[in-house]
């Protein structure tokens, strides 16, 4: 009995671990509301739980045209390799276009990836497939 009472309560604490190593995208993102920045692909990170796309360019409606780092949040490497997409996609130096919505804390320059469009034509749109 004690044993049983033992693994339950292992079981509970461990069921309790993916959910406070995950986040809402809603508790750090204003899902609201989209921001879009062009500029250059400084570095991807294609990997788990979520890929990255850091992105040196300046903010459209940013009127003093000052360019920084955006770090955009993509998803998971398994659904981007289920849409076409490869840590090859997006190399440094693509210029690209990105629409995400903003993080809470507007001096992280961060966003929640929705759209990215590269030069070429080539774009992601949400859980559309890549073209």
């Amino acid at each position: 009995m004690m044993r049983a009472a033992l693994v339950c309560g292992v079981v509970v604490a461990m069921l309790g671990v993916p959910a406070t190593a995950h986040h809402s995208f809603g508790a750090v993102y204003l899902e609201g509301d989209s921001i879009e920045v062009n500029g250059i692909v400084v570095e991807f990170q294609y990997k788990n739980p979520h890929s990255w796309v850091h992105v040196r360019g300046s903010e459209r409606n940013n009127a003093s045209g000052e360019e920084r780092v955006y770090s955009a949040e993509w998803v998971s490497t398994s659904q981007l390799e289920s849409q076409g997409i490869e840590k090859t996609t997006l190399k440094v130096g693509d210029k690209v276009t990105i629409w995400g919505s903003p993080s809470k804390n507007p001096s992280d320059y961060r966003m929640h990836l929705k759209r990215i469009e590269r030069s070429d034509g080539w774009q992601w749109r949400g859980r559309q497939q890549a073209r």
